[in-house]
């Protein structure tokens, strides 16, 4: 016998955040991560500084992030199409400090210390994470196309440690997935 379903209680849309982020490949080699982010009211609001109508965004923002394939940001367009004060574009100019970053351990850490807080717009620091994310998973694509993991393990010699070793527990070094596109007998002393 199956228990009674527990009854959903209705609800009521308050706020939409939308995130979108698409890796494209240059024709120069480099990599261009289009990034918007948008908060959405889907019933408007009077804001302080200005009334905000049904279904049109609170904020609205957009990065460029160009990286190469080292993973070094070489070039940061930084832009606030929409937002609550007509202030808030004043931060876009401090992201340029993150223009020969490398993404990858402690990326996000530098990015707060050098754009967080008062010196940008948090908003803005937040979208850099997920735009390094997109970053590190178009270059994987990439990969994908060009057969290059399949190519590295027809050889017999040494594998070199993949860069997503111990980035999270299902690639964790002693993990049966890591063994199995970086088996044991290969790794690289």
């Amino acid at each position: 016998m199956t228990p009674n379903p527990t009854p959903t209680p209705s609800r009521r849309l308050l706020h939409t955040r939308e995130i979108i982020c698409q890796g494209y490949l240059r024709d120069d080699g480099l990599l261009d991560v289009e990034s918007t982010m948008r908060d959405i009211s889907p019933n408007g609001s009077d804001l302080f500084f200005k009334p905000l109508g049904p279904g049109e965004d609170l904020h609205r923002m957009r990065i460029v992030m160009t990286v190469d394939s080292g993973m070094v940001i070489r070039a940061l367009q930084v832009r606030t199409e929409a937002a609550p004060t007509p202030y808030c574009a004043e931060g876009n100019a401090i992201y340029g400090v993150l223009v020969g970053q490398k993404i990858g351990p402690g990326f996000t850490k530098r990015v707060r210390s050098l754009v967080g807080g008062n010196k940008g717009c948090t908003h803005l620091t937040e979208l850099i994470g997920p735009a390094a994310t997109t970053a590190i998973q178009s270059f994987f694509a990439l990969g994908r196309e060009r057969g290059s993991l399949r190519a590295l393990h027809a050889g017999a010699g040494p594998l070199p440690k993949p860069s997503l070793a111990d980035t999270c527990q299902a690639y964790r070094s002693d993990g049966e997935a890591l063994k199995a596109i970086w088996p044991l007998h290969r790794r690289a002393a």
